[in-house]
């Protein structure tokens, strides 16, 4: 039932609310990590009985997210940084934002979006794909999990992180959250949701406040509408230009962009809209960006899934330096790319992937020596875990995989993945 309830959503069959919200009311059947709450909880119920609690809790979602009475400060909100207008991410150019008490405390990563996170399995350090050419023995890696090292599994987890960042709305703990949900005005609407009880214990406040966040944040027609030009197109309802399709073709020539290798462009086996995210972990090795204030300090280094921020897999050096692959649909809104921010337009990105190995001195910084610092924020005892694969993996002063020419095009199909909805907001790279 789960399988056919999530494909009826994707393909925009489903009315009102999701199918991933659908199923967290749905308990207990199997789901993706992003669309798996817990809680207070009523337990198994109806289908009908658990469209309605699901309506309910997003509605509740809703509310909550946008709320910036939650912060410490009263002055941010889920949605401040996760802009509903610009596919619930980020709408300035900062590589990081600002938060805590008193809105000076900045964050360590870039902002990513919340959409289409509903596909996104459970972190797996050994993950086989059945769908990876019929062949389930191939070991893909680390695969899943949320947030830019996947530390967090569930939606209602996710939603926490950021409820209780010293640097994001800064709550000290669950009870502080608790307190500001009880003087809500939509307090009322936790209790009909949850019980009168819920608000008797701060831990089941603050689960009921991440449940209803998650079940609001898998409602498909707002986080996962596939209503895109390149989705109408995979349907046969429109065209691509000239220069698009060269886009697309050199965006999966395993020789040119090889971009689809890792941002899956083509239907799935079932018919499912394509997710452009394998939603595995990779090594970039993106210029480091001293915007950040915490890489003033030489000795720090965001590594991803190795730490510091994941602290579970800190001894597995041969993680290090990895982030997951992110869903490039959208991608034409961001105004900053990359774990770290560093980049401000998708034609640098692009180009950076075509030239890191072949023209490194375009990208990294010189030593006092002269020489190029490349890599220069990933230690080098840690440089056999980037990626080699193509475009990378050329020397310096070869070819590079991609002209310029070649690279507009990929930009220009790029450009095909932004959501209907958002259309009115693309203001160009």
């Amino acid at each position: 039932m789960t399988t056919k309830i999530i494909w009826l959503a994707r393909t925009g069959l489903a009315v009102g609310i999701g199918a991933a919200a659908l199923c967290l009311a749905i308990l207990p059947l199997r789901q993706s990590s992003a669309a798996v709450a817990f809680g207070v909880h009523p337990g198994p119920m109806s289908r009908a009985a658990a469209f309605a609690r699901a309506e309910t809790l997003t509605a509740l979602g809703r509310k909550i997210f946008s709320d910036a009475s939650l912060s410490a400060s009263g002055l941010q909100a889920c949605a401040s940084c996760h802009d509903p207008a610009h596919a619930f991410g980020p709408t300035s150019a900062k590589p990081v934002e600002m938060g805590g008490k008193d809105m000076n405390q900045p964050g360590l990563r870039a902002v990513p979006t919340l959409r289409y996170l509903q596909a996104v399995p459970s972190f797996s350090e050994h993950f086989y794909d059945s769908e990876d050419e019929g062949d389930e023995s191939v070991d893909n890696g680390p695969t899943g999990g949320l947030t830019w090292d996947g530390r967090v599994d569930h939606g209602a987890d996710q939603a926490k992180i950021p409820l209780l960042s010293p640097f994001e709305m800064g709550n000290k703990n669950a009870a502080d959250v608790a307190a500001k949900l009880r003087k809500a005005p939509y307090a009322d609407a936790i209790k009909a949701a949850f019980g009168a009880a819920v608000f008797d214990n701060p831990e089941d406040t603050f689960n009921a406040a991440a449940e209803a966040l998650a079940t609001f944040e898998q409602s498909g027609p707002d986080f996962y509408p596939y209503s895109s030009r390149y989705d109408a197109f995979l349907a046969g309802k429109a065209t691509l230009t000239t220069q698009e399709l060269h886009g697309r073709q050199l965006f999966e020539d395993p020789a040119k962009g090889n971009c689809s290798s890792c941002h899956l462009s083509e239907l799935a086996n079932d018919g499912e809209p394509p997710q452009f995210s394998d939603f595995g972990f990779l090594g970039l090795a993106a210029p480091r960006n001293m915007a950040i204030s915490a890489n003033s300090d030489p000795n720090y280094h965001d590594l991803g899934l190795c730490g510091p921020k994941r602290t579970d897999l800190a001894g597995h050096a041969e993680y290090c330096g990895l982030f997951r692959t992110p869903t490039l649909r959208n991608v034409a809104l961001k105004k900053s790319f990359f774990h770290n921010g560093y980049f401000h337009t998708l034609r640098d990105v692009v180009s950076f992937y075509a030239t890191r190995d072949s023209d490194p001195g375009r990208w990294y910084p010189k030593k006092a020596d002269g020489t190029i610092h490349k890599y220069d924020d990933l230690p080098e005892a840690y440089w056999d875990n980037l990626n080699p694969d193509p475009p990378f993996g050329r020397k310096p002063g070869d070819a590079p995989a991609l002209t310029d020419p070649e690279i507009d095009d990929i930009v220009a199909f790029l450009d095909t993945l932004t959501d209907a909805d958002l259309q009115p907001e693309m203001n160009g790279h």
